[in-house]
């Protein structure tokens, strides 16, 4: 597979990761490297990614707790008083060895940690592979609230070696797997069909190509999110509220990124169909795909008013709207549609039917 590239840095696949990696460390004398892991990476990932470095480097090891309720700024502190404590300088760097909750972490506290310091991402689970990996966007949550805190800063390079999908389950494959059928509803009507017939990942890694390439055009037309990129939000304004709901509720078990998104891809289906044309057959498509792949959730009346008043939090939010991206049809967006809150309640129903 050929490297894609952006203006800044470049996403490398397979075995020429590895040597690009090695290329790039041979040449940037970095004064100190650490990789930055979780538990998991630190396990099964480290020991194959560590066994394709060509030379002997002291790389220092930082290990984090894994999972979404530790991607917040009382982590970042831990790692930047490590950095410290290990005599980190400007000339140093960090090489982001995990899924999502690492790479946006780990992209954070590098941008943050004496004005910026070099920072390489290497995704491991599916999500980050297709999500993570291109946009430069770095950050944590507030509470529950996700990703509040952060900035745009892009990588020295993105390495994604699909070898490391072999470390996760079923579910997180899943969960990844929904920000792909994200990309063919609101992008590639024809995508969104290959992928449909998709019964297994053993295959998979000619779709994490399309669906990096798909993203990467669409940031290469507008960077800093403000039009065309927003459509990579479909499905995430009311997804990420549901998101951070069930991360914070005691009575419900947490949900993946990719779960909770695949809902709110259903609901944002139907607002689409009310508001911005999307064919009644596309819809019932989109929700018969997303509930034969994702089990589905009851929400109770108290569940939902939580939810829609969690909307507010939504970083896409102006002027005190809230601003939705929704479908034209399978393959086309509108962005910054409002939406009334009856109608929200009535996505809600429709799911639930």
């Amino acid at each position: 597979m050929n490297s894609i590239t952006t203006p800044s840095y470049a996403v490398h696949f397979n075995q020429i990761a590895y040597t690009e990696l090695n290329k790039h460390l041979s040449q940037s004398k970095y004064s100190k490297i650490f990789i930055l892991v979780d538990e998991n990476t630190h396990n099964y990932c480290l020991p194959t990614f560590l066994a394709q470095i060509n030379e002997d480097y002291d790389f220092e090891i930082i290990e984090i707790e894994e999972g979404e309720v530790n991607k917040n700024i009382h982590t970042c502190t831990q790692v930047w008083e490590v950095l410290s404590e290990l005599d980190a300088d400007r000339k140093s760097a960090m090489i982001n060895l995990g899924g999502g909750v690492v790479t946006d972490l780990g992209g954070f506290v590098a941008s943050c940690f004496k004005r910026g310091i070099d920072f390489i991402n290497v995704p491991t689970t599916l999500l980050s592979m297709v999500d993570a990996s291109v946009g430069g966007k770095t950050g944590v949550d507030l509470g529950p609230l996700k990703n509040q805190i952060g900035v745009i800063n892009q990588p020295q390079m993105v390495l994604i070696v699909p070898e490391f999908l072999k470390t996760l389950n079923e579910r997180q494959l899943q969960s990844g797997f929904a920000e792909m059928l994200k990309h063919g509803l609101i992008r590639d009507a024809a995508y969104w069909e290959s992928l449909k017939a998709v019964l297994d990942f053993e295959n998979i890694a000619d779709f994490i190509y399309t669906s990096v390439t798909i993203k990467n055009e669409v940031v290469l037309q507008d960077p800093t999110e403000q039009n065309l990129r927003k459509i990579l939000n479909y499905g995430h304004t009311l997804g990420h509220a549901i998101e951070s709901y069930f991360l914070e509720s005691p009575k419900h078990d947490l949900l993946l990124h990719g779960e909770a998104i695949s809902i709110g891809m259903i609901l944002e289906g139907y607002l689409s169909f009310k508001l911005t044309g999307l064919p009644e057959s596309e819809l019932n498509d989109i929700k018969a795909s997303f509930l034969a792949r994702y089990k589905k959730t009851t929400f109770t009346k108290t569940d939902i008013d939580t939810i829609l008043t969690l909307l507010k939090f939504d970083k896409k939010n102006s002027h005190g709207n809230v601003n939705f991206v929704l479908l034209k049809n399978i393959g086309e967006c509108a962005i910054d549609i409002k939406v009334p809150e009856d109608l929200l309640k009535e996505a809600f129903e429709f799911y639930a039917e």
